[in-house]
């Protein structure tokens, strides 16, 4: 039996009904068709779908959609605005911190996340932030890089 949630997703209100069963991640990328969030391990361990719900970061494989009913969610998709990249988008390109791509949008939400709670991090703070997120390419060092050129101001 199919559940109606109301959510705001990215700024806009949705209404949908849903099976209670069905996971954040999956009514995100099948029933709203943002596919910037991707579905990693389904356990929680690798972060690539970590999303914000009402501005905390979560990992959306282990939230059920009508556990997002009435609340707001922004996926990497919402990060950028007005055209431009988000600053620490712009980072992972400048910094090499994105290879095949399949955990960036994690990494860059909760490394958005850290930058918003703290806009100076320590490189310890950094690693501690991302700890969450894994990525089987890069080695983490242009990640953490990315994270502090974004926390400097960028370019």
């Amino acid at each position: 039996m199919k559940r109606k949630i109301n959510v705001e997703v990215n700024g806009e209100a949705h209404e949908r009904e849903v099976e209670p069963r069905t996971l954040l991640v999956h009514f995100l990328r099948e029933e709203l068709g943002l596919t910037g969030t991707n579905v990693g391990c389904e356990t929680s361990l690798c972060g690539a779908c970590t999303v914000w719900l009402d501005g905390l970061a979560v990992k959306s494989c282990t939230q059920l959609a009508v556990q997002a009913d009435g609340l707001s969610v922004t996926t990497i998709e919402g990060l950028s605005g007005n055209g431009r990249m988000h600053p620490l988008q712009e980072a992972f390109w400048e910094e090499h911190g994105l290879q095949c791509g399949y955990c960036t949008p994690g990494m860059v939400m909760a490394g958005a996340k850290l930058l918003e709670a703290d806009p100076d991090p320590e490189e310890a703070d950094i690693r501690a932030a991302l700890k969450g997120n894994l990525c089987r390419c890069t080695g983490y060092h242009n990640i953490v890089r990315a994270v502090r050129r974004a926390a400097e101001g960028g370019s």
